[in-house]
Parts: C-alpha cells; structure tokens; sequence
C-alpha cells in the first residue's frame, strides 16, 4: 500500500468513528449540490460562447446554410470525440441515471462526470434541436455515484445521492430549487422519506445558489401574469391540457419509431450522415428548431412569433393568421423529428427543452384558434405557459414536475390553478395512449425500467449471479447408484446434478426419487444414475430477469431450480434465498 492510499484508509477510518453515517450523507448532499451547480455553469457557459462564436459567421445572405451546415459539424464533432477520444459510449441523460439505478446498483462510469458536459456542448452548441438539461443531470449523478463510491456508501445512500445530484443539476439549470426535488421524487424516483427530504433540500439549496452566484437571479423565462385566473375560462384550460395530451402522446410514440429506425442502421457513419443530412435539411426550411430553443420560448411568452419568420421562407407571411397557424403546426409536429434525428445521428441532449419549446407553440397554435378564428378574448401569453406545463406533464408522465417547474422557471405562480388543471387532464389523456414517459419507454422494453413500486423495485436491483448457490454435489452420467449413495451421505442437500466432461447438465437426480433404493447395497453397482436421472423441465438463465425467475418459480411449483448458461451447469437458485435476499432489501430500503 503506498502513502497515498495509506492516508485514504486513515481518513475513511477517521470518518467512520468521527461522523455518523447520516451526518456525513448530509454533508455529502452539499458538496454534489455545489458540483452540480458548477456543472450547470460550466455548460451553460460553454454553449453562450460556442453561440457567440459562430454567429461572427452568420451573415444576412448565409445564415440559412449555416443552418443546415453548423448541425452536421457539431454532430460530427461529438460522434468523433466518443468513438477516437472517449472510446467509450455516452449514454442519453436522465435515461442513463434511471439505468444506473435499476441495473447496475446506482454505479454510473467515472467519464459521464465530464463526457456529457463536452458531447452536448459540440451537440447544442451547433445547433443540435436538443436541450442541455439531460447532460447536466447525467454528470452531476455521475459525479453523485463516483462520490458515494469512494467514500464506500451503502445501496441506500448511493441511490439517495443520485436523487441529490439529480435534484440539484435540475435545480441550477433552470434556477428551480422546488420543481427540482419535485423532478427527483417523480421522475428519478427515489422515495421522499422523512430522511431523504433533508439532503434533497440541501443539495437543490446549495446547487441553485451556485448557479445565482454564477449565473445571476433572474429566472429562465421571465414570464408577466397581465391576466389571473378567470372561472369562465376552465373548459379552455382542460381543451389545451387534453391537446398537450395529444401532442405529447405523438412526441414519445415518433421519437420511440425513430429511435427504432437508427438503431436498425448498423454503422454509426450512416447514422451519421443520415440524421445530420435530414437534421441540416429541416432547420433549413424551420429555423426555429435550431438548438435549445431559449430564445425561441421567451419570445413566445411575450407573443412574438418573429421567431417562427427570422431567416425563413416565410418572411413576407408574418402577418398572415393561415400561415402562423400552419407554422406552428408544423413546427409542433416536426420538433420531436428534429430531436429524434439529433440523437439518432449520434448527438447528445435533453428532452426537457424541446417538450417546453413544443408545449410553448401548441399553447400558441390552440390560442390563436381561439382567439383568431373563434373569437374568444383570450391571454394568448398565457396559453403559450400553460402549454409548456402540459407538454411537459405528457411527455414526463410527471403533473407535479411539469406544474412547478414551469411556475418555478417562469415565476407565473398566479396561474398556479390553470397549470394544475392543464397538467392533469394532459396527464390523463398521454396515459390512454402511451403507459410510459418519453424516459422509460425504451428501457421498458428492454425490462430496464425501475419504479416506485417497491415490490418490483427490490425485484429490479436483485441479480441471478447474486443468488446462486454452488454448494451441490456434482456426479458423472456414468456413476452408479453407489457413488450418489455416498454423495447423499455427506451432502445436506436432497438435488443432485449430472454433469459431462464439458460441464454440461445432463440431468438431476433427486433423493426422493432414490430413497427406496438406498437400502438395496446388492443394487449400488448394478443401477447407472444414467436410469435415475431427468433433465429438468423448467431452469433460470443468468441473464433471466427477477420477474422471470420468479414466474418460473410460481409455474413450475419447484423449490430449486438450476441456473444453465447455454448448456452448461452454473449452480442453483433456491426459493428460500430469493425470498431472504428480498427480505434484506426491503429492510434496507424501509430503515429510515
């Protein structure tokens, strides 16, 4: 041991008899609040000064081909730096951290605590239609993981810290202490016990200040409530909370098939070369979708659309209410497109500022309708907020984080009512059409999915490898009843497996089966286990799920069932020891 690590074992042995394990996880929270907050800095900075840089090229005459240009170099940038710098894949965001918790017990690899921060920087900084938000949390849980790796947490506190630096990176991003323990709790998923609910405040405390510090007070998207709350226009609000809905349904179902699409495409250049060709085409014709849309969402909070003219074809329609319409309807449905190539070709991103930017338009495209078309005397301003809290219900399936996000980035409290009305009929109209969010889709369908059901929670972070029990005797096909009369002398089990040379399971013999014959000694050389045995009818693949093991379980009314590895014989897994392990979990999970 070097002096180096020496003076680790002394400060680990030095905290342990010094700090109690639930002070130090709340000092901890502090310290990965103000990472995450400094995260939140760094890239946000990053893209201000990529953006300032390349508009030095932006000419009146040039900028529609810089728009189909810039996508394709930042993309290319970016699959560049992960498959000859990185060599190692970056996994989207929030996705990536719900992966870490549901599969690998809240372990996230060292290179997210940077690589995300430089991927979306090339991503959206050259204009990919992707937000900033998912790498932030990726790396702040990265750095949360790598931290409570090194300081040797149990399960429980790694999992509490990834829901600290979640928190906190959403938090900073978006100047949103509360929606940011309200993301934690609803999309990360971790359970708010009375315990947890203190470093999550601390974390999201910590890391929004950092970002006041560096990045000043002023909320996202400075939002003016010119009119409250009005009684008469509550069927206006559940109509734009049921066509958030809509839209939100459609945004996860065409990025799903998209996804889908890509992943079919073998080689990662004509992922390449596909998605940045048809990104660089559809930001030609709508420029709007180019980058994160920031600018894009406040100007439609105020009611200017010149974004949806600026460097358009369209230019000479800005005033024409046919051609906005259709715009906006174009830009609502061709936003998730955009988003869906960026990732396909290989960029890296959030989802949370494209759903704001399209829930902004569908806020505008159902406000126009209404008041253009139809004649109501509406806040059109208003709509376009609400929009932005039901396509971010829909798209999430999170009412709560889509409500106080949008109050907590806006400051527009006093539609507080609106947003809850809006969210919930939004949330309930995407649950008729898609069961899952926009994150857990994909990992879904993979059974990669973590949940707050408990039961199927602790069923998720158990493992077949964990569980296997080796301590069988193992016989030859060629044994007689004398040789399994001697291993039953000195086993305590009642399950014999046959093996080949090759490790091969040929067969089980149980003792049941042999009990009548244990007595015969003039049969022990007689009988081969080769008439004894029989191949088992139902068994556990290392790579089966916990669902699946336990199906098994139930179906075959066995209480062992062997784990075979493409043939060959691994060892046992016994009813009695999933149960014990799920026990401990549970116990774990319940201690507060």
């Amino acid at each position: 041991m070097n002096l180096f690590q020496k003076k680790i074992e002394d400060f680990h042995q030095w905290r342990v008899k010094k700090i109690s394990t639930k002070n130090f996880v709340l000092i901890l929270s502090i310290l990965i609040g103000i990472a995450s907050g400094f995260v939140a800095v760094i890239i946000k900075n990053a893209i201000k000064m990529m953006h300032k840089l390349l508009k030095v090229f932006f000419f009146d005459d040039m900028n529609r081909y810089l728009f189909f240009l810039y996508p394709i170099i930042g993309l290319t940038l970016t699959v560049i730096f992960i498959k000859y710098i990185l060599r190692k894949p970056v996994r989207h965001g929030i996705p990536n951290v719900l992966y870490g918790i549901s599969k690998r017990k809240g372990f996230i690899s060292k290179h997210n605590t940077f690589s995300s921060v430089i991927t979306s920087a090339f991503t959206v900084g050259f204009g990919g239609s992707v937000g900033l938000e998912g790498p932030t949390v990726s790396t702040g849980a990265a750095i949360g993981s790598q931290l409570s790796k090194f300081f040797r947490l149990e399960y429980k506190y790694v999992i509490l810290m990834l829901g600290c630096a979640s928190a906190a990176s959403m938090a900073a991003i978006f100047k949103a202490p509360i929606a940011g323990i309200v993301f934690a709790v609803e999309v990360i998923m971790i359970d708010l016990t009375t315990f947890s609910l203190i470093p999550l405040l601390l974390a999201s405390a910590s890391a929004v200040l950092t970002s006041y510090l560096f990045l000043g007070m002023d909320v996202l998207y400075p939002f003016e409530v010119k009119s409250a709350f009005v009684l008469s226009e509550f069927p206006k609000y559940i109509l734009l909370g049921i066509l958030t809905g809509l839209v939100s349904a459609y945004f996860i179902k065409m990025y799903v098939r998209i996804a889908k699409l890509f992943s079919a495409v073998k080689l990662k250049r004509y992922r390449l070369i596909l998605g940045g060709t048809l990104l660089g085409m559809l930001i030609f014709l709508f420029p709007s979708l180019y980058g994160e849309g920031y600018e894009a969402i406040n100007s439609g909070l105020t009611g200017d659309l010149g974004y949806l003219f600026n460097n358009s074809f369209f230019s000479s329609f800005n005033n024409n209410m046919p051609v906005i319409l259709l715009l906006l309807a174009l830009i609502i449905l061709t936003k998730v497109v955009a988003t869906s190539l960026t990732f396909g070709a290989g960029g890296v991103g959030g989802i949370f500022a494209p759903a704001l930017f399209t829930g902004v338009n569908t806020g505008l495209f159902l406000a126009y309708i209404l008041k253009n078309v139809m004649g109501f005397n509406i806040n059109v301003d208003n709509f376009a907020l609400l929009g932005m809290g039901g396509l971010l219900t829909g798209v999430l399936h999170a009412p709560l984080t889509g409500i106080f996000l949008i109050a907590d980035i806006s400051g527009g409290y006093k539609l507080f009512v609106p947003l809850m009305i809006t969210a919930t009929f939004s949330y309930l109209t995407v649950k008729i059409f898609t069961k899952n969010s926009v994150y857990t889709e994909q990992l879904s369908q993979h059974k990669q999915l973590v949940t707050h059901h408990r039961d199927k929670h602790v069923l998720s972070i158990m493992h077949v490898p964990d569980l296997i029990e080796t301590d069988f005797i193992l016989l030859k096909p060629d044994d007689k009843l004398r040789q399994l009369v001697d291993a039953i002398s000195v086993s305590h089990r009642n399950l014999f497996p046959v093996v080949d040379d090759k490790g091969i399971l040929v067969g089980m013999v149980k003792m049941d089966d042999v009990r009548h014959l244990i007595f015969k000694q003039d049969v022990y050389d007689k009988i081969s286990l080769k008439e004894l045995m029989y191949l088992p009818e139902h068994w556990i693949s290392p790579h089966d799920s916990m669902d699946e093991v336990v199906d098994k379980f139930v179906s075959s009314e066995r209480y062992n069932l062997a784990v075979i590895d493409e043939g060959k014989y691994r060892g046992f897994i016994s009813r009695a020891k999933v149960f014990s392990e799920y026990r401990e979990y549970v116990k774990m999970f319940s201690h507060d």
